[in-house]
């Protein structure tokens, strides 16, 4: 069928072209402009032509081609800048002071990675399999110029390792030390903050579903709950301590306190999420408490319980690393991260808070993707 004048043009999938207003915006010209001039300047002083040269065309190249292609802007800057990020992290240890030429390329390149990662997030899509990629590449991009912001940096303004050592000493750390820190993530996180976290949610569940069921519970145990919470973890450690012993159930014992309460609450506010003509269209079918529970209130309380499951992922982990400062066997990354500290080995510790760094975010995405399988209907969820 002939298409009519008043049917609208189809969208298309995906594009990288700009038109119009959103052309160009302030901040990518400022972004490209400051790149450009920055590796200009460092071709007047002594630093490296090669690099000052490769920057400074792929600013103009950028400022040129904004208008028409983003997917091509954002590839010219970030090859570029990849391009000096080498170039820099090779010369950096060549000479005892970098000169203010190397700064002006530092400069230069990562304003030139900024907008890269600028224009791949104003790129529109329909596709949902390239907003993924996307929604992959452009933190990673992000990430990988931090590190080596943070390499640069420490490596040439000679930061001393006790109070900053580069990412690559920590990942040499990491390398050579990998049987101690799996012992301690073992001992942390796959018994203290698994166990912990499984039995302070699911006893938050419960209690939640019992102060829902009866009024006196609802007002008798939900303040009690809101006073666990208030508890100091410096203070409920110790104790915990005194009363499971120096292993990792006392430090479960931590977890299941911080996990608790969150849990609760959300729950308890997700049982009652569901509106006034969903229960009529429930009293129409006759439904009693539990079939109400169960086809429902829980299926609309879930939501509130993944945010919970979320809060509770991150509690978890900085409540059982917290707890091993207080009393823990040789082994656990509370213990390993007070030991080393005490030692000046600083880069230990890092290496450390990169494990629980990795662990907490890998546990949170893991429940991320099991809300996205359980709450597909969400309207948060829908594309």
């Amino acid at each position: 069928m002939p298409r009519t004048l008043t049917e609208p043009a189809e969208k298309p999938i995906a594009t990288g072209k700009s038109s119009g207003n959103d052309a160009r915006r302030p901040m990518e010209f400022i972004l490209l402009t400051g790149a450009s001039v920055f590796a200009v300047l460092s071709l007047f002083v002594s630093g490296s032509l090669w690099m000052g040269i490769v920057l400074a065309i792929a600013g103009i190249a950028a400022h040129r081609l904004i208008s028409t292609s983003r997917l091509l802007v954002a590839l010219i800057t970030g090859v570029a800048s990849a391009i000096a990020a080498a170039g820099l992290l090779e010369t950096v240890d060549l000479i005892e002071a970098p000169v203010s030429g190397f700064w002006l390329q530092l400069t230069a390149a990562w304003l030139m990675a900024w907008a890269c990662v600028e224009q791949l997030a104003a790129i529109k899509t329909l596709s949902r399999s390239y907003a993924t990629v996307l929604n992959i590449i452009i933190p990673i991009i992000f990430g990988v110029w931090l590190l080596i912001l943070w390499e640069l940096l420490t490596r040439g303004l000679n930061v001393p390792q006790v109070l900053l050592p580069a990412p690559s000493l920590i990942a040499e750390r990491f390398a050579d030390s990998s049987h101690i820190l799996w012992a301690d993530f073992k001992q942390t996180f796959l018994k203290a903050v698994l166990i912990g976290y499984v039995l302070g949610c699911g006893s938050g569940f419960v209690i939640a579903v019992l102060i829902d069921r009866s009024p006196f519970l609802q007002r008798g145990l939900l303040p009690i709950g809101n006073l666990v919470s208030a508890l100091p973890i410096v203070g409920v450690a110790p104790i915990m301590v005194m009363w499971f012993g120096f292993d990792w159930p006392s430090k479960a014992a931590v977890v299941v306190i911080m996990t608790f309460f969150p849990m609760l609450v959300n729950t308890v506010a997700g049982l009652s999420a569901a509106s006034n003509m969903q229960h009529d269209l429930m009293n129409t079918y006759a439904a009693n408490y539990w079939q109400r529970l169960f086809k429902l209130r829980l299926p609309e309380a879930l939501p509130f319980i993944f945010n919970a499951l979320k809060i509770n992922s991150t509690l978890a982990m900085i409540g059982a690393i917290v707890a091993e400062f207080f009393g823990t066997p040789t082994v656990g990354m509370g213990f390993r991260i007070s030991t080393e500290v005490g030692r000046m080995n600083v880069d230990m510790v890092w290496a450390e808070i990169a494990v629980a760094a990795l662990a907490g975010s890998l546990f949170y995405g893991v429940v991320a993707l099991a809300e996205r399988v359980f709450t597909f209907w969400h309207p948060s969820n829908r594309s």
